[in-house]
């Protein structure tokens, strides 16, 4: 098969590189050449799932190698990494740059904020890959959070925009939602850039247009939502084998308050998750720790990175023995990750036990693998040819 390389900046677990490694068609595939990473918890999670290489490190440092100042060992170590990124030209350059600095649920500073910078990292990479070869890849993908294209009033998505096509490509992009475009039962939009440095390419690419994207979309009825949550969500678990993520009156006895324990002059609604959660096979959240609300599109609501530290992130859901959250591995499956089935989570770290957290953390800031494989191949479909 003719193979397309591949380059992954902000690689995470590997949920973009997933995507591209399944979408193929009868004659062509993708062949990630390398990937990126700056946490080491992800990075290990990664290199449990993948082979290809894996440079580790702060981007800036691996473009820049000067930046690294600490050490004559650092400077080179981020220089060989530099040397390796530069190793071979792309075809594909894609990557999910942080988001923080853009999501609803952080502080929205953009640009302002250090992470919101790290988008300038793939122009930098394609300079220098074009100094040095020649040669831009081929095709951008990029993912990121639904409110990068409407933050400081679309200004923002503006200058990402027009730097890119400053390096020569011509830019789509739209907003989809996991639970529309996958079987995948969670709520989940997110921005989708796709950039062609051929104009042959561009005039092909017509997904994104919107006769196009509704053949695309799925319709589901709440009992084929249903059955798409009993194939994620484990309920023989028992809270004898996994009681760390039941709720319990014990742990938090004000999400379990009896009518004669209320006080409503003190609080205005009274919680108790053994009523308020209950119906199997739908999502719920302690809002804020105010009231209980039921997700009403039947799928669960959208996965965050910190939902594992607890608070109203926190997807609940009515099982035979009580009231839980998601297991870590429910969460990488609600993403697309085939967990138990070709994808594996790591159980222990440099001699200790992998924490649930670092697990939670990482499903949140994944991406939805099959949306990533719809469009990628759809990629593949242009450039093969």
């Amino acid at each position: 098969m003719k193979e397309f390389t591949v380059g992954s900046l902000f690689a995470g677990v590997g949920g973009i590189c997933l995507g591209f490694k399944n979408a193929h068609t009868s004659d062509s595939c993708f062949k990630i050449k390398w990937a990126n990473e700056i946490d080491e918890f992800a990075c290990h999670t990664y290199r449990t799932n993948f082979d290809h290489e894996l440079l580790q490190g702060d981007i800036n440092k691996v473009l820049q190698p000067a930046l690294a100042k600490d050490s004559l060992e650092e400077y080179d170590y981020y220089a060989s990494l530099h040397e390796k990124i530069l190793k071979e030209p792309i075809d594909i350059l894609n990557g999910g740059f942080p988001c923080q600095a853009f999501s609803i649920a952080g502080e929205q500073k953009g640009f302002d904020d250090e992470r919101g910078n790290l988008f300038l990292n793939f122009i930098d990479l394609i300079n220098q890959l074009n100094a040095k070869f020649n040669k831009k890849p081929r095709v951008l993908f990029l993912e990121n959070v639904k409110n990068l294209k409407s933050h400081d009033k679309g200004n923002t998505y503006k200058v990402i925009k027009s730097k890119l096509e400053e390096c020569g490509y011509t830019i789509f992009e739209k907003i989809l939602n996991t639970m529309d475009y996958s079987d995948l039962p969670q709520n989940r939009e997110r921005i989708y850039i796709i950039g062609f440095l051929n104009k042959d390419d561009a005039l092909k690419f017509h997904l994104f247009e919107s006769g196009q994207i509704e053949k695309k979309r799925i319709s589901k009825t709440a009992k084929e939502r249903a059955n798409d949550v009993k194939k994620i969500i484990d309920y023989n678990l028992t809270s004898k084998e996994a009681g760390a993520f039941y709720y319990t009156k014990e742990k938090y006895p004000r999400y379990f308050v009896e009518e004669s324990e209320f006080d409503p002059e003190s609080k205005e609604v009274r919680i108790n998750l053994t009523e308020q959660v209950d119906e199997f096979y739908q999502f719920y959240q302690c809002r804020r720790g105010m009231y209980v609300r039921k997700n009403m599109s039947n799928v669960c609501p959208t996965l965050t990175a910190n939902m594992g530290t607890g608070g109203h992130n926190v997807p609940l859901i009515k099982v035979s023995d009580g009231v839980r959250k998601l297991t870590p591995a429910e969460t990488f499956k609600l993403q697309g990750f085939p967990v138990g089935a070709g994808y594996m989570l790591p159980d222990t770290y440099k001699g200790k036990k992998f924490s649930p957290s670092h697990l939670y953390k990482q499903s949140g800031n994944a991406v939805s693998v099959p949306v990533i494989t719809m469009i990628a191949t759809e990629i593949l479909k242009i450039i093969e040819n």
